[in-house]
């Protein structure tokens, strides 16, 4: 037995429907309705015939024709889709849950915080949760793909008409200028491009549907060509965020050619791409917002470019710079890939299976063919070469890679020593990531979440801390800036050294030097220096599970794995505290993990004008931690930067005698 509650539900869902199909009903087709179709575009000369003897329900009935012929020879456009869509195999039980959802207006706008009520009447204000994002995502509607998918596969016409219900009734709701507030997420640039991007293969899909009018075309071109039409002069002004909406310009104006301003926003379109390219990627091939996942993602909108550029016959508007500048980023981000396929969570990065990462090589790989080393990746190591270097400067960057091989089982340290950088970046200068023998032991803290109110945004900050990332703090303050200067990078088998300097606080600089040593661990020197007093702090998290042993009389911290994969962090300065601090990871949006953090600290007054810490990683094998000394020779002088070391391990002597000045 159906319950009254839900009878009620049902029927106030069908009065919704009926008096939405009542109303655009009356809206009358008239010669208005054609003012956005260029009527002597080839293939449309009987439309226009039509409209000339003022036969406007004919000409929009010749006009699906049109359109029903055209879609349903070419399959639907996916190609401009952010994640690779599967139309052979069976539906996942994922995409049929949300398409069901979708005819219970239980709409899922951000991932990480599930399904929402929206209500029998849709109410597109809704904002269940104070983040932005849950408000902005709501209006790229991402639930319509998978309804028309599932459609695809059913042909159950219910997917059909409420879709036709729910673009009605956004367009209804959502008129630009409805208010500052509903236009600051309905129609910001971003939402406008995924929803121009992604309506290409909806409506390849749907307009196959008997239930998909003559009148109901009309109102789908005029609302996508008034979307489209807003971009242009609404672009962001820098960022992904623009080269997003230029993308997605650019394929608008390829996939409906039919309309009057297809053909100005195809020239936007690759306009903004060919000069973002130049501003926004670095001589070394990083994209200037310094974060790993949105340097893949711009990655992506290059390459999606080009390719649509190709289709539409446009490639030649593109300068074999632009193609080589995609060839750099992509080379880029492999000296950043650990062997698990991941990046740094640097800059509001996060982290992503194994599979989508071999899709983007893939799609990276067909646009350079004769790249072994991309076809490497892109294969999974079946095809194409190895890499046949180690450690990588990204000097304009600051990306540094410390390598000694690019199998699982391989060493790799990769931190950052950036100049300003966009939204993304956080004042982390000096953070790393050290993988060792298939583990990442120090993953980067993430971010959690973008932006909201005031509870969202403590959530935001906590996340952004210097102090939560692996660096150097004063009195646990957020550096101040991010401006980098590499002083030194030298590499060779058994010695690779990285020092920069940083002037993290007013009045204190932070130089840090990495010694790479014998590409087995590192040797980390810190210095503080200048004028500045207060409580000096060196920062480590380590991975969730790691469960540590910290021993503060010797100021080492070890992990316990039990597969016997392990790391040693020990401080040689006698006069530091070891202490443990609140750890947290988020390898996801919204979602966060508590995880083992310390520091090790001591106080500077403002007569000393340098201060060094001096710390060892040791990555090891087993449940016996090695005995590690120093010792300095009469030459080290770590304030003129001329060190002369001997490192005793287990026994077995090391001596390291280098200058990490310039």
């Amino acid at each position: 037995m159906i319950s009254f509650k839900k009878k009620l539900r049902y029927f106030c869902l069908l009065l919704c429907m009926f008096y939405m199909e009542l109303g655009t009903a009356q809206q009358k087709i008239d010669q208005s309705s054609f003012q956005n179709i260029d009527l002597d575009y080839p293939g449309l000369e009987a439309v226009k015939h039509a409209v000339i003897q003022h036969k406007f329900d004919a000409a929009a009935t010749l006009l699906l024709k049109y359109y029903k012929t055209k879609l349903g020879i070419n399959k639907p456009d996916f190609s401009n889709m952010e994640a690779a869509v599967d139309t052979l195999g069976p539906l996942s039980a994922t995409m049929r849950e949300t398409a069901e959802h979708a005819l219970r207006h239980h709409f899922k706008t951000q991932e990480s915080y599930g399904f929402f009520d929206f209500g029998q009447d849709i109410n597109w204000q809704l904002w269940p949760v104070k983040d932005n994002e849950v408000r902005w995502q709501l209006h790229r509607v991402k639930w319509w793909l998978p309804m028309a998918l599932v459609y695809r596969k059913t042909k159950d016409e219910k997917y059909a008409k409420e879709w036709m219900y729910q673009f009605d009734d956004w367009a209804k709701k959502n008129p630009l200028g409805l208010s500052a507030d509903n236009d600051r997420f309905a129609w910001r640039p971003l939402e406008v491009s995924d929803r121009i991007q992604s309506l290409v293969p909806i409506i390849s899909i749907f307009i196959q549907s008997p239930n998909f009018t003559p009148e109901f075309l009309m109102r789908v071109l005029k609302s996508y060509h008034q979307q489209a039409d807003y971009l242009p002069n609404h672009y962001a002004q820098e960022g992904n965020h623009r080269l997003f909406e230029a993308q997605r310009v650019l394929f608008a104006g390829g996939s409906f050619p039919e309309l009057k301003n297809a053909s100005s926003w195809r020239e936007s379109g690759i306009e903004v791409l060919n000069a973002e390219i130049k501003k926004q990627v670095y001589p070394d091939g990083v994209q200037f917002e310094l974060s790993p996942v949105y340097h893949a993602a711009s990655i992506d909108i290059f390459t999606k470019a080009y390719r649509s550029a190709q289709n539409f016959g446009l490639e030649h508007e593109f300068p074999a710079s632009y193609k080589n500048t995609i060839e750099k980023m992509v080379m880029a981000f492999i000296n950043i890939t650990f062997p698990n396929y991941n990046q740094p969570m640097f800059g509001d990065s996060w982290v992503r299976k194994k599979e989508f990462k071999l899709k983007q090589f893939s799609s990276w790989a067909q646009l350079f063919p004769e790249n072994p080393f991309i076809q490497y990746f892109a294969s999974d190591a079946k095809e194409g070469k190895v890499p046949n270097w180690l450690s990588n400067a990204s000097r304009n960057a600051g990306f540094y890679t410390f390598r000694n091989g690019w199998t699982n089982a391989s060493t790799i340290l990769i931190l950052k020593a950036s100049p300003p950088g966009e939204f993304h970046a956080q004042p982390d200068n000096g953070t790393f990531e050290l993988w060792a023998n298939g583990r990442n032991f120090t993953p980067d803290a993430g971010c959690f979440v973008y932006s909201g109110d005031a509870k969202i945004m403590a959530k935001r900050d906590w996340f952004r801390q210097t102090c939560v990332h692996s660096t150097l703090t004063l009195d646990n303050e957020n550096m101040v800036i991010t401006k980098a200067q590499q002083n030194k990078w030298i590499t060779s088998d058994d010695l690779t050294v990285l020092t920069y300097t940083n002037p993290s606080y007013s009045q204190l600089n932070h130089q840090r030097t990495v010694l790479f040593v014998d590409q087995k661990y590192f040797i980390i020197i810190d210095k503080a220096i200048g004028s500045a007093a207060g409580k000096l702090g060196i920062h480590y998290q380590l991975k969730e599970g790691s469960t540590p042993d910290c021993n503060k009389e010797k100021n080492t911290v070890h992990t316990t794995y039990a597969d016997g994969n392990n790391l040693l962090v020990q401080c040689f300065n006698p006069k530091v505290n070891l202490k443990p601090e609140e750890g947290k990871v988020s390898y996801s949006y919204g979602e966060e993990i508590d995880r083992p953090a310390f520091v090790f600290e001591k106080d500077k007054d403002s007569k000393e004008d340098v201060s060094t810490f001096v710390s060892i990683l040791y990555p090891y094998q087993g449940s016996q931690v090695p005995k590690i000394l120093l010792s300095e020779n009469k030459g080290n002088n770590y304030k003129k930067g001329t060190l002369d070391l001997n490192l005793s391990i287990n026994g077995r002597t090391k001596s390291l005698k280098v200058n990490i000045n310039p």
